[in-house]
């Protein structure tokens, strides 16, 4: 294994969790079903809910503070994805924030309309959107490779033209892992006129990425993935956003952070999100001078990319090499995330029970992914293991997980 850029001792640091007596020696590798929470984050929580439990923007002074304390997640969160506090919204999860969209969107599609979705996605990010078929809207499939599961442009160009008013897509399926070329596809979509909705949701952990760059118009994520409180993040165009038929209550419709997010989180999980951000700049510091980054918060992503690349080389050499295991999506590290699922003639959660036997904490199942697994050809009830990690993995627990597979499978 290459030198690491980023030092996974003062990475770990910063998370609790690795001083958590009763988590000691066990390998954590369903990271793509929830991350460890970075202290950062429980500091600001844990300042809310002891100074500011109350209902914040009132007159009194903690009430003004507690205010503050949201706004400036939203400014923070806005300055690490590159663009502006109005883009941003707080949901209590990438679902619920999706159902709302999709609602809306029934309100501002016409019937005749189309959209595109895929099967490559979490239902999170497919089922909101196929049902606006009720409202008359045409609902196209971008289908994934049966042999591969990836996404093609060639496939997409076939399904667009002037009737598409929407594309929703995953910026990485939790699945496959294939890094799917946003930037590309959203030049697509605006040549047309239509809006691109990005799942993030699989993406995110490894580095936030610059919305401005990507060109999407709707970019949402799970805070509880990035490091932070269980909520979800959603970046939307302020245009388009303004567009959408109000879904909250009808006398906060001038408030562009109400309209979409009908059903807010808690209150301190908005202000603790401000504590993401902060870890994402504690990162930027560890990787040092060495990596490039117009900012702190590209720096972050880079070293956070190039430490998981470095970390999933062996383990991806060493699938290749078994014959009685099919590794799901690319298996060159620079072209995926580390969320790696593999099929196999034993369920996956047994798998995954048997690994736990070895202080292996993986995941099995459909993992919500039921279309794209039945295109694959596999039993959304057998499912597959799935092996995820990020950035804060070690060397040592890579070897461990390999040692495991090699006892159990």
């Amino acid at each position: 294994m290459t030198t690491l850029p980023l030092d996974p001792a003062r990475l770990r640091a910063l998370f609790p969790a690795f001083s958590e007596p009763s988590l000691a020696g066990q390998a954590f590798f369903e990271n793509a079903g929830g991350s460890y929470t970075a202290q950062p984050v429980l500091d600001r929580l844990d300042t809310y809910y002891r100074a500011n439990k109350l209902q914040p923007y009132g007159a009194y002074p903690a009430s003004i503070a507690a205010g503050e304390a949201m706004d400036l997640a939203f400014e923070r969160m806005a300055a690490a994805l590159n663009v502006s506090a109005d883009w941003i919204h707080f949901g209590p999860s990438s679902s619920a924030n999706t159902y709302v969209l999709g609602h809306a969107f029934s309100g501002w599609l016409k019937p005749g309309d189309a959209i595109v979705v895929t099967n490559q996605d979490h239902e999170a990010n497919t089922g909101a959107w196929r049902r606006l078929a009720q409202h008359g809207i045409e609902v196209r499939e971008w289908a994934v490779d049966a042999r591969t599961g990836q996404l093609s442009l060639e496939a997409l160009d076939r399904l667009l033209d002037a009737k598409v008013r929407l594309v929703a897509m995953p910026h990485c399926s939790n699945i496959v892992g294939d890094i799917n070329p946003v930037a590309e596809i959203a030049s697509r979509t605006r040549t047309l006129g239509a809006v691109l909705a990005v799942d993030g949701v699989s993406y995110a952990p490894h580095g936030l990425p610059d919305l401005a760059a990507l060109g999407a118009d709707i970019y949402f994520f799970s805070a509880y993935k990035t490091y932070g409180p269980h909520q979800g993040v959603m970046a939307v165009r302020p245009e388009l956003a303004a567009q959408l038929p109000n879904q909250g209550h009808f006398f906060n419709d001038i408030k562009p952070r109400y309209r979409l997010t009908p059903a807010g989180p808690d209150h301190a999980q908005i202000a603790a999100s401000a504590g993401i951000v902060d870890y994402l700049e504690a990162v930027a510091d560890i990787a040092g001078p060495s990596v490039e980054g117009a900012n702190p918060f590209r720096r972050a992503h880079a070293a956070m990319r190039a430490q998981e690349v470095s970390l999933s080389t062996p383990l991806l050499d060493y699938l290749r090499n078994r014959n009685d295991i099919q590794l799901i999506g690319p298996s060159d590290p620079l072209r995926r995330a580390p969320t790696i699922a593999l099929r196999h003639s034993e369920p996956g959660l047994a798998l995954a029970k048997r690994l736990a036997t070895h202080g292996v904490m993986a995941g099995g199942g459909h993992f919500y992914a039921w279309r794209l697994l039945e295109a694959l050809g596999i039993d959304p009830n057998h499912g597959v293991l799935r092996l995820s990690f990020v950035h804060y993995t070690t060397p040592e627990e890579i070897q461990q997980l390999i040692a495991a597979l090699d006892a159990e499978l």
